[in-house]
């Protein structure tokens, strides 16, 4: 295992959010803590080989996991005066009926209880999503054909 090899594994557990990894081979040891105080990265060589101990640092992997998560503590307080509107279903999103028909909801838009918002496809159905409330579209959260977990925010919606 190569230098480049290691900084690409160390890359990939600070993106995919994994507190440790412990990865263990014929004659390499290395273990990735982040999230704490002393984010670390150890390597044991067990036979002195090609692969140096002192270029690897946590650094910037404390840095790309800290840095995502100080913004978003100011947009949830931002966002908190709105009502989010939730997927009931696991399935695809979609803004339209159809391709060739217009959107149901737009931002700025009014709408009313019982208005559809969208439709999520589950299993081949197509399930028409509507407002449980009146107001205003504030933010479209997904992205239209996408696919959405159950429980997932789909929109931002300004009840005043």
């Amino acid at each position: 295992m190569d230098i480049k090899e290691i900084q690409n594994l160390i890359k990939f557990v600070a993106k995919s959010g994994a507190s440790e990894v412990k990865l263990e081979m014929d004659d390499i040891k290395i273990t990735i803590r982040t999230g704490s105080e002393s984010d670390t990265t150890i390597v044991h060589q067990v036979p002195a080989t090609q692969i140096p101990v002192a270029p690897i640092a946590a650094q910037p992997v404390a840095t790309e996991v800290a840095v995502p998560v100080a913004p978003a503590v100011p947009a949830a307080d931002e966002d908190s005066k709105y009502i989010t509107i939730k997927s009931p279903i696991i399935g695809t999103f979609y803004r339209k009926p159809a391709p060739d028909k217009p959107l149901f909801v737009e931002v700025g838009q009014s709408i009313g209880e019982g208005d559809v918002l969208c439709v999520i496809e589950a299993m081949k159905l197509f399930n028409e999503i509507e407002s449980e409330v009146s107001g205003k579209i504030v933010k479209i959260l997904v992205d239209d054909a996408s696919p959405v977990e159950f429980d997932q925010p789909l929109f931002l919606v300004d009840p005043s």
